[in-house]
C-alpha cells in the first residue's frame, strides 16, 4: 500500500476528489496524507487531512454525513485520487449544501444553484 501514491511530490499531501458513486456529481475536494489514505482504504470510509487544523478529518465525525467509499481511482502520476462514494446524510459540504460546488458563474456573476441539506449552525456545535 505504501507505494501506490507519491505523497512526497506535493509536500506530503495529495488532492482527493469525492464523487457521487451513482450520479457522477463532484461533491468536494479535500487533501489526504499517507495516514488518511491508509485509513480510508482500511475502513472504507473517507478520511482526509485538514490543512487548517493540521490533523486527520474523518468525514462525518461531527455532522454524521459519512462518505462510504465504493471505489478509489488513482491518476497517471500517482499524486491525486478520486473517491467514488455514497454520501450518507445527503450533504458533503460543511456549509450544509449537497456539494461544495454549489456556486457557478452565470453572465459574469457568482450565483448559488445548489441544494442546501442542513443548517451548519445547528449541526456544528463548536
Amino acid at each position: 500500500m505504501n507505494n501506490l501514491l507519491d505523497f512526497e511530490k506535493q509536500g506530503g499531501l495529495i488532492p482527493a476528489v469525492a464523487q457521487d458513486w451513482e450520479t457522477g456529481e463532484i461533491l468536494m475536494l479535500a487533501y489526504m496524507n499517507r495516514e488518511a489514505f491508509e485509513e480510508t482504504v482500511r475502513t472504507g470510509k473517507a478520511c482526509y487531512f485538514s490543512r487548517s487544523r493540521s490533523k486527520l478529518w474523518r468525514k462525518g465525525e461531527e455532522s454524521g454525513n459519512v462518505q462510504v467509499v465504493r471505489e478509489i481511482r488513482i491518476d497517471c502520476d500517482a499524486d491525486a485520487v478520486v473517491l467514488k462514494i455514497d454520501q450518507i446524510g445527503g450533504a458533503a459540504c460543511h456549509t450544509g449544501y449537497r456539494s461544495c460546488f454549489f456556486r457557478m458563474i452565470r453572465e459574469g456573476a457568482l450565483v448559488e444553484d445548489g441544494i442546501k441539506v442542513f443548517d451548519p449552525e445547528k449541526v456544528y456545535k463548536s
